[in-house]
C-alpha cells in the first residue's frame, strides 16, 4: 500500500482544548453568588420588611368590610298588633365588566331575572364603565336563589329588609311609608325614622376573585335592630272607621273625608281613618292625593260644630244660664254691612235651643255681648291656633285671628265656626274639654303609659251642661238624630260648612261634620266625622256625618265593652 492511501486511512484528532483562564472561572463564580445573593435578599424583603404592607396588599383585593342591615323596628297597634314589618329580602347587583359576554348565559341570566334580554344587555352597557349595578332590588329569597344558583361570574348578592304593612290602605296616611332603602319617607315612619331604623353592623369577609363569599373573618360590629313603636290606635276599630267612612264618601259622591276618634279619657287616639287612600305595599298607581293625612294636616272652616265650644264661653260667665233666653227674631241681622240667616226665624230661644236649632243668629247675639277677648282665650285654651304636637310631619296649626283684629261681624262668624280654620284632630281634641269636666287633653298618637297632663279650661258645670244641651241635639226630633246610638245616651253637633276659595265662597261646596261624645253619663269616646264635598242634595252633617258616627261609635263601644246607659223609652 502506498504511503500516501496508509495516511488517508488514518483517522484525524481534534486539535487539543486549551484550559479556561481563572480569571473567566472566577467571573463566573461570581456571578452565582451574587445571583444567589440576590435572590436570598429578595426573599428576605419579601417575607420580613415587607410582609406587613404586602399582606395587606393581598388582603385589600380579598378581604371586605361589609356593612350589616339593621332589623327596622316594628309598629302596632295598642294591642300589640302589627301595622307595619320588615321582611327580609335579597338585592342582587353585578361589576358589569366581570358579567358574561356569552349570549346564552346572558339570556339565562335575563330570564331568571324576569326581564328581556335587550333590556339587561342596554343596563350593562349604560354601566359598563363602573364595578357597580343593581340587577333586581328587593327579590324575595327563593327569588334570589334562583339567580345565584346559575353560577354566573359578577353576579352577587346582598341581605336587605322590606316594609310590609298588613293594614294596607287602612293605616297608609298615618304610618306612612318607606323607600326603597327602608327609610321612612311619610307619616309616622318618618317621623321616627332614627329610633325606627336602628343601627347597622359591619364584618369583615373573605372573597374569591369573583366576588363570591369564602367565608366570615370577623364581626366587627354588631347590628342593632331598631325600636318598636306602638300606637295608641285600636286596629279593630281603625278598620270600622275606615270602612264606614269610605262608604258614606262613595255614597255621596263626595271629594273626601276624614274621621278622628279619641278617649275621652286620655286623648289618646283610637282611630284616624282618610279617604281617598292608597295601598303601601303596591305603589304602582299612588294617587297623590292619597297620601295627605288629612285628619292632621289639612285644615277647614269648621262651621256650627264650633257653636258648643264658643257657647262654653259664656256660660262661663255670670251672665248666661242653659234657660237664659235670647231673641232671634225674625231670624236674620245685618252687620258691618253682612247679612246672617237661620234656617227659619225661631224667635226666643234658651241657650240649649240654640245649640239644638244651630241658631247663628242665636250664637251671635251672645257672642256679641262678651269681650273680645273671652272668646278668643276659650279658643286658644282648647288648642285652636296652636300645632297639636303630636310629632307627626307637617302637623296644621290652624288659624284664630287675634281680638285686636275683629270686627263686629268676624266676631260673630268665629261663634258659628267661620273666619278661623282647624283639623279634625283639633276639632276633636278641643271636645275632650266638654267630655271631661272641662279639662283639656292634648291629643296622642302613641300608646300612654302614664296618666295625661290635663288643662282646666272650665268648670265642670258647664261641662255638664253641655253635653245636656247636646244630647238634646241627638234626640228623633232634632237634626242630628242620624248619630243616635242604639242604648247609649249621645252628645253631639252637626256641622254644614260652605267651602272657601280663592274668589270667595264656593256656590254648591260644602263640608259636612257631626262631633259627638257617648256615652254621656261616663264619655268613653269623642269622635268627630268630616265628609269633603258631597254632591247632590244631602250635603247637610246631620246627613251625611252623623250617620257615620252613628255606626262607628255604636261599634266602638260595643268592642271596649262599655255598659249601656240609654234608659228604655228614651
Amino acid at each position: 500500500m502506498s504511503e500516501d492511501r496508509r495516511e488517508a486511512a488514518t483517522p484525524r484528532r481534534p486539535p487539543p482544548m486549551e484550559p479556561m483562564g481563572a480569571g473567566r472561572y472566577v467571573v463566573m463564580v461570581c456571578l452565582v453568588v451574587i445571583a444567589l445573593g440576590l435572590l436570598g435578599m429578595r426573599i428576605v424583603d419579601l417575607h420580613i420588611i415587607d410582609r406587613t404592607f404586602l399582606q395587606d396588599q393581598g388582603d385589600a383585593r380579598t378581604l371586605r368590610t361589609e356593612s350589616l342591615s339593621a332589623h327596622r323596628g316594628m309598629i302596632t297597634d295598642r294591642h300589640g298588633e302589627p301595622l307595619a314589618i320588615s321582611t327580609p329580602v335579597v338585592t342582587l347587583w353585578a361589576d358589569p365588566q366581570d358579567l358574561p359576554v356569552d349570549d346564552i348565559q346572558r339570556l339565562m341570566l335575563a330570564r331568571a331575572l324576569d326581564m328581556e334580554l335587550s333590556e339587561l344587555n342596554e343596563r350593562i352597557s349604560r354601566y359598563q364603565d363602573r364595578e357597580f349595578m343593581y340587577l333586581r332590588r328587593q327579590l324575595t329569597p327563593k327569588s334570589a336563589q334562583q339567580v345565584l344558583d346559575l353560577n354566573l361570574s359578577g353576579v352577587h348578592a346582598e341581605k336587605e329588609y322590606r316594609r310590609y304593612y298588613p293594614s294596607g290602605e287602612v293605616t297608609a296616611q298615618l304610618l306612612g311609608v318607606t323607600n326603597v332603602d327602608d327609610k321612612g319617607q311619610e307619616g309616622l315612619e318618618l317621623a321616627y325614622q332614627p329610633y325606627l331604623s336602628g343601627t347597622p353592623g359591619k364584618r369583615r369577609v373573605l372573597k374569591d376573585r369573583r366576588g363570591r363569599l369564602v367565608r366570615d373573618v370577623k364581626l366587627l360590629q354588631e347590628a342593632n335592630p331598631g325600636g318598636d313603636l306602638t300606637l295608641a290606635i285600636d286596629q279593630r276599630l281603625q278598620y270600622m272607621a275606615y270602612r264606614e267612612l269610605k262608604a258614606a264618601v262613595a255614597e255621596h259622591d263626595a271629594k273626601g273625608g276624614s274621621l278622628v276618634m279619641l278617649d275621652a279619657r286620655n286623648g289618646e287616639v283610637l282611630a284616624m281613618a282618610n279617604t281617598p287612600s292608597f295601598n303601601p305595599n303596591d305603589r304602582s298607581a299612588i294617587d297623590p292625593k292619597g297620601l295627605r293625612n288629612q285628619a292632621i294636616v289639612d285644615v277647614f272652616e269648621p262651621g256650627s260644630v264650633m257653636k258648643p265650644l264658643a257657647m262654653s264661653a259664656a256660660l262661663s260667665t255670670d251672665r248666661y244660664e242653659p234657660d237664659t233666653v235670647i231673641d232671634t227674631a225674625p231670624g236674620w241681622m245685618r252687620i258691618d254691612g253682612f247679612t246672617i240667616h237661620d234656617f227659619r226665624n225661631y224667635g226666643r230661644l234658651t241657650m240649649a235651643e240654640i245649640l239644638e236649632k244651630s241658631s247663628n243668629i242665636g250664637m251671635s247675639r251672645v257672642s256679641l255681648e262678651l269681650d273680645d277677648v273671652t272668646l278668643w282665650e276659650r279658643y286658644n285654651a282648647l288648642g285652636l291656633g296652636h300645632s297639636p304636637e303630636t310629632g307627626f310631619p307637617g302637623e296644621a296649626a290652624g288659624s284664630v285671628p287675634p281680638p285686636i283684629q275683629w270686627s263686629r261681624s268676624q266676631k260673630a262668624a268665629l261663634s258659628y265656626g267661620y273666619g278661623l280654620s282647624v283639623s279634625t284632630l283639633q276639632l276633636a281634641s278641643a271636645y275632650t274639654a266638654i267630655a271631661n269636666d272641662g279639662k283639656y287633653l292634648a291629643p296622642s298618637l302613641l300608646k300612654l303609659n302614664d296618666e295625661p297632663d290635663a288643662t282646666r279650661v272650665f268648670e265642670p258645670e258647664v261641662s255638664h251642661d253641655l253635653l245636656r244641651m247636646l244630647e238634646e241635639v241627638v234626640q228623633p226630633d232634632a237634626g242630628g238624630h242620624r248619630a243616635a246610638v242604639a242604648g247609649y245616651r249621645v252628645a253631639g253637633k252637626t256641622g254644614t260648612a260652605r267651602k272657601s276659595s280663592a274668589g270667595g265662597y264656593e256656590k254648591d261646596a260644602y263640608r259636612g261634620l257631626f262631633a259627638g261624645i257617648a256615652p254621656v253619663s261616663d264619655p268613653r269616646i269623642v269622635t268627630v266625622v268630616m265628609i269633603d264635598q258631597p254632591r247632590g242634595d244631602d250635603y247637610y252633617g246631620g246627613i251625611v256625618a252623623a250617620p257615620v258616627f252613628s255606626k262607628v261609635t255604636g261599634s266602638a263601644l260595643r268592642l271596649l265593652d262599655v255598659p249601656p246607659d240609654q234608659q228604655a223609652g228614651r
